[in-house]
């Protein structure tokens, strides 16, 4: 079987309530396109019954592919594995609690005709669906990185993100790096852009995310600035070599 076109990558953890509903919906919104895709799951131990309603959706759909990890380890994480277990040509990445619309993948797909990574911000919408103290925390948040990153990217927090596979081939994952991946997948030199999403109130269940969850990416985020400041660039200008040793590579 050929790998295919899209794979929306979904973390989890205690999202029992809303599995159904979302499966339903990225299903509506990817029929009219009209290409292969697969939704790879990864289940974060969670405590509740997500693992077995995950287990049960895959035997019944074949384009579900779920996996466990053994132990809690964040999202950032299960995001991760997500990527790395994905066969499609393009990722899709989105939350399970509803938050982020599936209805807004074409808007996604369609972007990626201009960039290789299309990032979502929630900016515009943000107080449809969190509270005033989520928005405030949101904005000092993304103005605190911008400043120290030196980057232009209006809601690092969102993870409503699609982009070219190969994207993420160089990066090195670390927790946290969830929040920063269009500012790393800029540094490996590919187009990144953003689009407005809405963000809906959380759809069943509660969040995992409070005020010193928003506050503690501090000491990630400087490390993406060093990474930054010390990345190896490099062109090559010209090469040399002997006859036979070009003759040799291309037998």
């Amino acid at each position: 079987m050929s790998n295919p076109r899209f794979s929306v990558v979904i973390p989890c953890y205690n999202e029992e309530g809303n599995l159904a509903v979302l499966l339903e919906r990225i299903r509506n919104a990817m029929g009219p396109l009209a290409v292969s895709y697969e939704i790879v799951i990864t289940d974060d131990c969670s405590t509740d019954g997500s693992w077995r309603l995950l287990q049960e959706m895959a035997a019944a759909d074949p384009r579900i592919r779920a996996q466990r990890l053994a132990h809690n380890c964040g999202e950032s994480t299960a995001v991760w594995a997500g990527i790395r277990a994905a066969r499609g040509d393009y990722v899709i990445t989105m939350d399970a609690d509803l938050q982020n619309d599936p209805a807004e993948i074409p808007r996604f797909v369609q972007a990626l005709d201009r960039f290789d990574c299309v990032s979502g911000s929630r900016v515009q919408t943000r107080g449809r669906g969190d509270n005033f103290l989520r928005v405030i925390t949101s904005r000092v948040g993304n103005s605190v990185r911008n400043w120290i990153s030196g980057d232009q990217v209006s809601d690092s927090g969102c993870t409503y993100r699609a982009f070219r596979r190969e994207c993420a081939d160089n990066l090195v994952p670390f927790s946290g790096m969830h929040r920063f991946m269009p500012t790393l997948i800029k540094m490996e030199g590919y187009r990144v852009g953003e689009i407005p999403v809405v963000n809906h109130p959380r759809h069943a269940g509660r969040s995992h995310y409070g005020f010193w969850n928003r506050l503690i990416f501090l000491q990630d985020l400087l490390a993406v600035r060093w990474m930054k400041k010390r990345k190896i660039r490099y062109e090559i200008a010209d090469c040399a070599q002997s006859p036979a040793t070009n003759a040799a590579a291309h037998r």
